[in-house]
Order: C-alpha cells, then structure tokens, then sequence
C-alpha cells in the first residue's frame, strides 16, 4: 500500500532509522479555522530534514510528515496525558503555540471528535510507517537505533528557564537506550564544545518512550537541538522575522557533530551483539 501523500518513508538498509515528526507546514486546509497560518506554523522544527539530509547517505531510512504539528503532534501520547507532568507543553492537536498563544479563536477548539479524526488520519499512519520499517529493519539487523529528529528556539521562558543548550539528549530516564549507546553519543557531544544535556529539559517524546525498548533491540534516542545552532533567532519572533533561512555556514559545526553522532550509532548498531528477541516482540502501532 502507498503512503498517503503528506507521509514520507525512505526505506535504507542500515541499521538507523530517522524520526522527523515535526518538519512540516501543511495545514491540511484547516487554515480558515485558526487565528493565523504563521502562528499555526511558528514551532515548526524548521529546517530539521536540511541539517539531516547526509544521512541517507549513510543508508538511513526515514520517516517523515509534512503536515504542520498544530494540525497534529504525532509524538505526544494519543490518550492526551501529558509527557511532562506540572510542566507547560502542547497537546495531541495543540491550541496553544509554544509561548501560550491560542491557535484558534476562542471557542473554536477542536473538539473531541475533531480530535479522533485527525488522530485516525493522521497519527496512526504515521505511526504504522515507524512501526514497519521497525520490523523491517530489525529482521536485517540484532538492533537498530531509532532516532527522533527536533529542533526548538533557543529561549522559551513559558517551557524553560534561561537559554536551552545546543544538543538535548533525551533516553526516556535511560530506558529507551542501552547505556553504551548514550554513552557514546555523550562521548561525541562532550568532544564538540558546544552547550549538552542528556535527560535535562527534554527527556523524549512519545516516540522515544514508546519505541525504545532496548531488550526487543530497538535504541531510541531524541536530539532536540536550540534552533540557533543553524539559523539566526530573533530576540521575539513575528510574522516578519521568523522563519529566518537555514544558514549553512552557522549549521556546518552542528552538521558535523550530527555526523559524528550518527557514525557512532552506527557503528555501536552494527557491532556483534547477542541475538535479539524476535521483531515480533515490538511495540506495536497505536492503533
């Protein structure tokens, strides 16, 4: 069956897979029904699928929506409970930006059965495709590292104190990851200079935490990476000065830790390791 055509499945042979659940913009003409396209698209995890574009050479698949986050967040829980308890964050099909602005007029909310739709056209065939290519990558490989691709302003006072650091390892608390895997990752990221964290503000998304299931071989990892790490950030962003362009000359030092990151999951991936339990042991789809 063909993947509907807001979903994007590269299928490679390596043992890594890339998540980019929040790179796209389109709407799915629900335009007309919220306060404005630019705020509808302002927490786009812009330029995302750029910085990452090396690593089908590498022989990465690929998973990827173009539908803008607001009209649904494939890595929140589809029952709606929070990822981050007493923190402020966004919902399944958030009405609110980043910074607390409605998305939609009040009273204009998607309501539940708005929701159920956009989850069952949106969020499980996203979530089919990650499950698929799972279990085909796992019938190749002993394990394979799932890695969750995001991006975020370097200040949101609303989500986080202060200025976030550059590179944000999330492990779900060490669950989702065998610790030699994050440690290796952690190694790169320590070696690059630039600001990190592992588990700090930003611990993993549902895709993280549902899929990182070290003992059925599959490793997840989340990298949420300050936006001014590969674009200029105004000190407030507005309709006329963000998005500012993807900046190749500020991303090459990330894209080649990036690199370096990706190397190391690699080559931890494809080293001898103890036989696997079957791919039938995966988490399944959410449907």
């Amino acid at each position: 069956m063909s993947e509907p055509d807001w979903l994007s499945v590269r299928r490679g042979t390596a043992p890594l897979l890339l998540s980019l659940p929040h790179t796209g913009v389109d709407l799915a003409g629900l335009e007309a029904g919220g306060v404005s396209p630019w705020l509808a698209r302002k927490d786009t995890d812009w330029w995302v699928e750029q910085l990452y574009d090396f690593a089908a050479g590498l022989g990465a698949s690929f998973v990827r929506t173009t539908l803008s986050r607001s009209v649904i967040d494939v890595n929140r829980d589809p029952s709606g409970a929070s990822l981050y308890p007493g923190q402020a964050t966004t919902g399944l099909c958030p009405t609110t930006s980043f910074d607390g602005e409605p998305l939609y007029p009040a009273g204009s909310e998607p309501d539940a059965a708005e929701i159920e739709r956009r989850r069952r056209a949106y969020f499980e065939p996203y979530h089919a495709a990650l499950h698929a290519e799972l279990e085909r990558l796992r019938a190749l490989h002993p394990r394979v590292v799932l890695y969750d691709c995001h991006s975020i302003r370097s200040t949101v006072p609303r989500l986080f104190e202060g200025r976030l650091p550059v590179f944000n390892l999330g492990t779900n608390s060490g669950a989702s990851a065998d610790p030699a895997l994050v440690a290796g990752v952690s190694a790169v990221l320590a070696r690059t200079g630039p600001t990190w964290v592992v588990d700090g503000r930003f611990k993993g998304g549902w895709i993280t935490r549902r899929y990182g299931q070290p003992a059925a071989g599959v490793h997840a990892l989340q990298m949420e990476l300050a936006c001014a790490a590969y674009m200029a950030e105004p000190p407030s962003p507005d309709p006329e000065n963000w998005p500012t362009p993807f900046d190749p000359d500020r991303a090459e030092p990330t894209r080649r830790t990036l690199a370096d990151v990706l190397a190391f999951a690699l080559q931890w991936a494809s080293e001898p390791a103890a036989a696997g339990p079957s791919s039938t042991n995966l988490p399944g789809d959410s449907r």
